[in-house]
């Protein structure tokens, strides 16, 4: 008796596919997912991911081929993902942040035959698919019967899933094969493609189930979008690993969010800070009732204490944690213990179950616990590259380990605390100064909602260290007032030369201030005009 090459991959392989074949098998009849008014069973989602599955790979794809995904959250953007993993297809979100003409490039880049599109977004589809030359198919999610006229239009989607099967998807599928291909923010350059393979996603989802002691009976929110690291690799797999279910919500909206939390007795959100703080200021929001929420965590942005208090207050029975990682190494690689809520709550906490995190300092030489250099990784989440990039590749794996382009130290138990980026530190007369740190005082100030701070050219000092700031609603503090407040705690060369009072931030996609763009905007009014 032999057994086929087949056979013997379903029997040992790791796919991120199966874990949805799996809790269809252990909770066939329970809710997995709702979005909107619609609700679907474990059981009718893998059907749905299988007929998903089979229509793409009739359309001619062949094994690792791209297929892009245009979509706001929505149930049909996990479907198709999981459709690619089952099939041996690389499913690449696109990021609705970036501009068309980088989206543009991102579909050039990848070579993509396939983009699945949401029809709102037929505008921007419209001029970015004659720009892709590889593109063969356009497919319309949600569009009903008026399909839109787009070049390369294929069908709705709703038909491609009436032509497929549904039975299992079978196909080969080795465990570093890729499974998701992530473009990040360009800063200064176009985006990099982030390649990822099933055993980094697959491990990343057990890792963080079992960090956030996740099981059945869990309701796990989705507000942030899909198409970033930190909703998709660290809450929405996770939440199929142990059957609980997933609410959808097609982009923050501060009323769905406060009536949703309450009406699904949701245990997990993950938002960011300025969302958390549009939340607790909404009208009514103290009167309702949060007690089912067990973890509400954030990421992105550092928050003050205070208002870490207040969230707390406003979810009586959860831990306010902070996730932290990046795209390239399957988010998340620290996150908080519950234990260090109160001690260590401005810390990134230890690393991550599958994670081993290390300092290094700029010769490759590993640093003993308390010293300050980049933050680096090992672990099977590691990106297995940059797409059509390997000077790049081979850059990020320099000396064995992954380089976060992170600072920061670890302490006596292995809980990490951030400094800053490499490229966000402020040299400012001879010293070093971490943008967070300071940061983290402008949020302290009574009067502030939003604060960034960077540098910026000056004679004197080389670079200045410069706060820009976002006020609370109807508070109106001097320029003066906050800096004498950094003045009471801050070491003289950390407290801001100037600040800068703004209404809004550039952000990526994901709601991350881009403190490039803020950089250049005031670096033209930012000369010898500085205070000393």
């Amino acid at each position: 008796m032999s057994i086929g090459e087949l056979e013997r991959n379903l029997i040992q392989r790791v796919c991120v596919g199966d874990i949805v074949a799996r809790a269809a098998a252990h909770y066939p009849d329970k809710v997995g997912i709702i979005d909107g008014q619609l609700r679907l069973t474990y059981r009718h989602f893998n059907e749905v991911v299988n007929r998903t599955g089979h229509a793409l790979l009739s359309l001619g794809l062949n094994h690792q081929d791209r297929v892009a995904i245009a979509s706001r959250n929505t149930w049909e953007f996990l479907a198709i993902y999981f459709a690619c993993a089952k099939a041996g297809l690389i499913a690449m979100p696109v990021n609705l942040g970036l501009k068309p003409a980088e989206i543009a490039y991102c579909l050039r880049d990848s070579n993509a035959k396939v983009l699945l599109a949401e029809t709102v977004l037929s505008h921007a589809v419209a001029q970015v698919a004659p720009l892709a030359p590889d593109l063969e198919h356009v497919i319309w999610l949600r569009s009903g019967s008026d399909v839109p006229a787009v070049e390369k239009t294929y069908g709705a989607f709703e038909s491609l899933l009436t032509a497929g099967n549904p039975a299992e998807v079978e196909r080969v599928v080795s465990d570093r094969d890729v499974i998701q291909l992530l473009y990040t923010s360009g800063t200064t350059s176009m985006p990099k493609g982030v390649l990822t393979s099933h055993v980094a996603v697959v491990m990343t989802a057990f890792s963080a189930a079992l960090r956030q002691k996740s099981d059945p009976n869990d309701v796990v929110m989705h507000v942030l979008p899909l198409f970033h690291c930190a909703q998709l690799n660290s809450l929405a797999i996770p939440a199929f690993v142990n059957g609980a279910t997933s609410v959808i919500l097609p982009s923050f909206d501060v009323n769905r969010v406060a009536e949703e939390l309450e009406q699904h007795r949701v245990s997990s959100v993950l938002l960011l800070p300025m969302m958390y703080q549009a939340l607790l200021s909404h009208p009514g929001v103290q009167r309702r009732n949060y007690s089912s929420v067990r973890y509400a965590i954030y990421a992105m942005a550092p928050m003050p204490e205070s208002r870490i208090s207040e969230i707390q207050a406003l979810f009586p029975n959860a831990k306010v944690l902070l996730g932290s990682g990046q795209t390239e190494f399957t988010p998340p690689t620290t996150f908080q213990f519950p234990e260090h809520q109160q001690t260590k709550a401005a810390s990134w906490g230890p690393a991550a179950p599958s994670v081993w995190v290390e300092i290094m300092d700029d010769h490759g030489r590993l640093l003993p616990r308390g010293e300050t250099g980049e933050i680096v990784y090992r672990g099977p989440n590691a990106m297995e590259g940059y797409w059509n990039q390997p000077e790049k590749t081979l850059e990020a794996f320099h000396h064995g380990w992954f380089h976060s382009g992170d600072v920061g130290y670890m302490d006596d138990e292995g809980v990490v605390w951030f400094t800053d980026r490499k490229k966000d530190m402020v040299k400012t007369g001879g010293e070093n100064v971490a943008s967070l740190e300071v940061e983290r005082k402008l949020l302290e100030h009574p009067d502030v909602a939003e604060a960034a701070v960077v540098g910026l050219p000056h004679d004197r000092w080389g670079e200045a260290v410069t706060g820009l700031v976002i006020l609370k609603e109807g508070r109106s503090p001097s320029e003066q007032d906050i800096i004498a407040y950094c003045k009471t705690t801050l070491a003289d060369f950390k407290v801001p030369k100037r600040i800068h009072f703004v209404t809004e931030f550039p952000r990526t996609g994901t709601g991350k201030i881009q403190k490039h763009e803020l950089r250049a905007h005031f670096k033209t009014m930012y000369q010898e005009k500085s205070p000393s």
